[in-house]
């Protein structure tokens, strides 16, 4: 039996919220310099990431309220925001490192296993290229405050990574969880907003 309470599962959509404004953000200011590979990457990741978190706060509040227990959107959570971090970290990453033209274009088969081992590595992945590859844009901007941001929001996702192998069938596990996602995604989305405050759309982050 697992000690949820719709409040919770409330509380659960707000960092998949913050996490989604902030990548609509970075993908508006970011179209224009990233190639139709990069940025699809990027988009698929960050689109596959906001649902995984929304279909598990969605798990949560359809338990909570006795509606059902639809395992299965709990089950798929895991795989599908490991690949999704890895797919965005990859889209980051190629922004960073390769000349961004209008044709060049960039493909990526993620693996399939059935170890979760493997899905922790590549989150950790492609959170650390997504987060890393931000902080090279905040110095490029001469904004190195803002790294601080991005590497909160890192070391907050890692603690969830180690929070995740608890016993969830605890509320307090549960609020401690979604206190520390709050925190990670809320700096996240802070981190972005200042960048496009700071004109981020309109900065050359290289020589072409």
């Amino acid at each position: 039996m697992k000690d949820f309470s719709v409040s919770m599962a409330l509380v659960d959509f707000i960092p998949v919220i913050f996490f989604a404004t902030a990548a609509v953000i970075l993908m508006r200011d970011l179209y224009n310099k990233m190639s139709k590979g990069a940025f699809a990457l990027f988009a698929a990741g960050t689109i596959d990431i906001t649902c995984a978190g929304a279909l598990k706060a969605l798990y949560k509040l359809l338990y909570a309220a006795g509606v059902c227990d639809f395992e299965a959107l709990n089950t798929m959570f895991f795989p599908v925001q490991s690949i999704g971090f890895l797919l965005a970290g990859i889209g980051i990453l190629a922004l960073i490192t390769h000349r961004q033209g209008k044709n060049a274009a960039l493909a990526v088969a993620p693996p399939v296993f059935s170890g979760t081992f493997v899905f922790v590595g590549l989150m950790v992945a492609g959170l650390g290229l997504m987060d890393a590859g931000l902080c090279i844009i905040s110095a490029r901007m001469k904004k190195p405050r803002f790294i601080v941001l991005f590497v909160l929001s890192f070391v907050c996702s890692l603690c969830m990574g180690y929070l995740s192998s608890r016993d969830f069938a605890q509320a307090s596990m549960n609020w401690i969880a979604e206190g520390v996602n709050v925190i990670g995604q809320g700096t996240f989305l802070v981190g972005a907003w200042l960048l496009r405050k700071n004109g981020l759309a309109k900065f050359r982050l290289r020589e072409e």
